[in-house]
């Protein structure tokens, strides 16, 4: 099958307009088996008799899928409306499905998306993606469907050209629209650039107006743009009402805007540098294909830098902002202290030497580890920790329930963001080791600020 990204992109290039859903833990449940009491399938049984992803009636009534007609029932019983349409499943087969729309009125206004195959969407991650494509063929519309997990590449892309904010769940986009506000908002640069590069002085333009800044200080602008945009003056998380969820709405939000449009810049002049040089000069089509080609291996290596770069930032990014908050809130800490063998935590609160004590009092210390995404690298943790208690605080939403229990199986405390607590996207409700960062400031910090200090 083709690589889910080249899939993806060429969906963007070819639908009119595009649907894109935050699956719920139910829209996937349905295609996964249930297990009894040895965690063996149960056969012919699933989670639940969903069906098939929801589509709610906004996103069904807007007029991307045609609309629905009620059905002809011989039997009485509450009105079911449906539609049927063509659907596409290319991670799956080349082979056409015909998918069906239906509103079981006894049920509500949410309508089952059926008739789809279920290995689409078994193995997905909690908040997973469904893209539905439509695309016109000779006045016969087929529905082009691609699932993408959450922790994949393809899910950075997604996000990346769709502007997917972190509180996203559903919305219908308009690819050519998308295209045409991305060359509305790097024309005017492109302007500057050339201007530059015909005086000669690509250079100091580069220097002045298309310079990353340094992760710390990306980190800085971002806390500050949201403290103005919201009337606060510091990052207390005591003052705050959720601020788990002001860190991830900073570090996914904020911070991930400003770090797109000062890599657009960098990299575009880095790569008008790399194929012109900075001496001004005239150049035929011809010259500029050859030139391209001349540099492709460099140009190659300036894409996967750009890569590498935004999954760097991503790192840093949390880390920074737990600082930030830990140092608004006057809650002592140490950072990135070597605690033995060459292990190195993000945090010890309130000091190394306080929680390796082996003392009564001291028990309330702990070691915080800030990690942005977890995938395999909370395992990391269990080496850090030692006999010490640890939390770990994440803004990740894919974290599988079992992973969640494989945690706790070694006293790993998972914190996380208000909001995602009981997010239906999420599979971190019902377990005993995870928290909000309120639950988490309020319960194992602010009882020991006056015994720490």
């Amino acid at each position: 099958m083709e690589p889910t990204a080249n899939l993806f992109t060429a969906l963007t290039k070819r639908a009119d307009q595009i649907l894109i859903k935050k699956l719920s833990n139910n829209d996937r449940d349905w295609a996964k088996p249930k297990l009894d009491a040895d965690g063996l399938p149960v056969p012919g049984k699933r989670i639940n008799n969903q069906g098939g992803p929801y589509i709610p009636h906004e996103q069904r009534d807007c007029g991307f899928f045609p609309p629905l007609k009620l059905k002809s029932r011989k039997e009485a019983g509450d009105d079911i409306w449906e539609c049927f349409v063509e659907t596409r499943w290319p991670q799956i087969t080349p082979n056409l499905f015909r998918s069906r729309l239906v509103n079981y009125t006894s049920k509500g206004r949410e309508t089952h998306f059926t008739g789809i195959p279920k290995n689409a969407f078994s193995d997905l991650l909690p908040a997973s993606f469904l893209v539905i494509g439509q695309v016109n063929n000779d006045h016969n519309v087929v529905y082009e469907c691609l699932t993408i997990d959450s922790d994949s590449d393809e899910a950075e892309l997604l996000a990346e050209v769709f502007d997917i904010t972190p509180d996203f769940l559903i919305g219908i986009f308009t690819p050519e629209a998308i295209r045409r506000e991305e060359r509305d908002r790097v024309f005017d640069f492109a302007d500057q650039v050339i201007q530059a590069w015909a005086a000669g002085i690509i250079d100091v333009f580069a220097q002045k107006n298309a310079t990353m800044p340094a992760p710390i200080e990306l980190a800085r602008m971002a806390r500050q743009k949201w403290l103005a945009e919201n009337g606060c003056e510091k990052l207390d998380p005591f003052n705050l009402d959720n601020p788990g969820d002001v860190l991830r709405q900073i570090s996914r939000g904020v911070e991930w805007e400003l770090f797109k449009e000062f890599q657009r810049r960098e990299r575009s002049v880095e790569l008008v540098r790399l194929v012109l040089g900075d001496e001004a000069g005239t150049y035929t089509a011809a010259d500029t294909i050859r030139k391209l080609v001349d540099n492709f291996s460099e140009i190659d290596a300036l894409m996967l830098s750009a890569s590498q770069q935004r999954k760097s930032r991503a790192g840093y990014s949390y880390e920074y902002h737990i600082e930030a908050m830990l140092a608004d809130g006057a809650i002592p800490f140490e950072k990135q202290v070597i605690i033995e063998a060459r292990k190195r935590s993000d945090f010890l609160i309130p000091s190394l030497e306080w929680v390796n004590q082996e003392q009564s009092f001291t028990s309330n210390g702990f070691i915080l580890s800030a990690k942005t995404t977890l995938r395999e690298r909370w395992k990391q943790v269990e080496r850090e920790k030692g006999t010490r208690r640890l939390f770990l605080t994440t803004v990740d939403e894919n974290v599988a329930g079992n992973v969640i229990g494989d945690m706790a199986s070694i006293g790993v405390q998972l914190v996380v963001p208000e909001s995602l607590i009981e997010a239906r996207e999420t599979e971190y409700s019902g377990h005993v080791n995870v928290m909000s960062f309120k639950a988490f400031c309020e319960s194992h910090v602010a009882p020991y600020l006056r015994l720490w200090s």
